[in-house]
């Protein structure tokens, strides 16, 4: 019988798969304030030690959350949309071995290159041994949070996306007071310092995985698991990675992209720096909602894509693509026409705020063909169609920097130029995903697999995982 997700009204799918991601993400961005608030207390040295590791840190969670983890969701809903059991079943295993892999790649670079990336950022004396420190002991746990990840990737591939937001919103939340007591310690004990937080995220990623992995081998999805008796098949890790490592290149553009701007506007002063610092934080709050959207159609139009349906994966993206620009533009709109109250809710500095104002009022607006891009970026991951929206990160990252310095050098435009070379690029970001899609839709591509039929070890796939079942 078909997937119940392609006779599903398309609307309260993606509301039933994006809620749960979306709420998760925003409460890790809680977790990231409350643990920046932690280094703060443990001193300036801490503080920045941690800093020197956020970029790598955020790269791998990227990678294992959006990147590689989207091409674990897209190959499981494809596989379960094409009715294909027995290769859903492998798939996992598949996964597993992928997650080691990269977390021991992760771990062999923190305690190899990573020390000398955190000098080459500046560290040194404390600040670079505290840096170690919590590299070392993140990055050597990192198999808890690839594994936390790809679980979720795997269930939500499923169609599954409310047990991994409810495991990891659960554990995201405890992360918060853990930390502190670890990081701070408490009564007559000093706490394990900057090496706290470190351990905690692990501890609580590693106890959210195994509740999914309990939730899988239950026979969440409609099939059990096995990691025996399953021959590794390069078509399958194939499956995984035209897509994952595609989606990882490109969130590795996007954080390339960040950083390189930051420098350009660093150019015109520390003001310019914080008043930008002001309004791309706006950006920042919206981007855990198109995660979410975004995530959700990696599983609607993988599972569509699978059993061939391809009108119904088109049909799929532009619905969950105009959510998002109608959404998310709705407030990149309505505080490009109150700039300066927004600026004014974290400075009352006018050299700051005028900064603030010049990058609303450019880029704002157009928040909403970024959202446009990024979710359409996502449900490309579920149909395993990533060429285009990998030319669309590269240009948006020529773009913004390359045009943002010739816009403020050449052209004599100034901070307002970068601003809106950064404009710019968010504009062709979104036209490029969008108008091939708009213009020559998604058909079938190479012929599709035929769906197996084998016996498995679980009960056959129903519509038994889209909905809540006894613990």
């Amino acid at each position: 019988m078909s997937h119940p997700l392609l006779t599903a009204p398309i609307g309260s799918s993606l509301w039933r798969l994006a809620a749960p991601t979306t709420a998760v993400m925003m409460v890790q961005t809680v977790v990231a304030i409350a643990e920046t608030y932690f280094f703060g207390r443990l001193g300036t040295d801490a503080l920045a030690g941690f800093a020197l590791v956020f970029p790598f840190m955020m790269l791998m969670q990227m990678m294992a959350a959006g990147g590689m983890g989207g091409g674990v969701a897209s190959a499981m809903a494809r596989a379960l949309g094409g009715r294909r059991i027995e290769d859903a079943r492998a798939l996992v295993l598949h996964a597993l071995v992928l997650g080691i892999a990269f977390a021991a790649a992760f771990t062999v670079l923190a305690w190899t290159i990573a020390p000398t990336f955190y000098r080459l950022l500046g560290g040194s004396g404390a600040a670079l041994a505290n840096a170690e420190t919590y590299s070392h002991v993140l990055f050597t746990g990192s198999i808890a949070i690839w594994a936390n990840f790809f679980f979720s990737a795997l269930l939500r591939g499923g169609g599954d996306a409310a047990t991994p937001g409810r495991y990891m919103l659960i554990f995201s939340l405890l992360q918060v007071p853990l930390s502190g007591v670890l990081a701070l310690g408490v009564g007559s004990w000093p706490g394990l310092g900057v090496a706290g937080p470190a351990v905690s995220m692990v501890a609580t990623m590693a106890a959210a995985a195994l509740l999914q992995a309990r939730a899988l081998w239950r026979g969440r999805l409609g099939f059990v698991p096995a990691l025996t008796g399953i021959p590794l098949q390069g078509r399958l890790f194939r499956e995984i990675l035209k897509v994952g490592l595609i989606a990882s290149f490109s969130a590795l553009t996007a954080n390339l992209t960040a950083m390189l701007v930051t420098g350009l506007v660093g150019r015109f002063g520390i003001t310019a720096l914080a008043g930008y610092g002001i309004g791309v934080r706006l950006e920042f709050m919206l981007v855990p909602l198109s995660f979410g959207i975004g995530s959700a159609l990696t599983t609607l139009v993988g599972v569509a894509a699978g059993a061939d349906d391809w009108k119904r994966a088109v049909r799929t993206a532009w619905t969950g693509g105009l959510v998002a620009f109608f959404l998310i533009g709705s407030f990149g709109w309505v505080v490009a026409l109150v700039p300066d109250g927004w600026a004014r809710l974290f400075t009352d500095d006018p050299q700051v705020i005028a900064a603030t104002v010049s990058y609303i009022i450019h880029v704002a607006p157009f928040y909403c063909l970024f959202a446009l891009g990024m979710t359409l970026n996502f449900a490309c991951q579920g149909a395993g169609r990533m060429t285009t929206p990998l030319v669309a990160g590269v240009s948006r990252l020529v773009l913004a920097t390359s045009g943002g310095w010739f816009a403020a050098d050449r052209l004599g435009l100034g901070l307002d130029g970068v601003f809106t070379a950064i404009a710019v690029a968010m504009i062709v970001y979104g036209a490029m995903i969008a108008v091939p899609m708009f213009v020559k839709p998604w058909g079938p591509g190479r012929a599709r697999l035929a769906p197996t039929t084998g016996a498995s070890d679980g009960p056959t796939l129903d519509d038994r995982h889209l909905e809540p079942q006894p613990r």
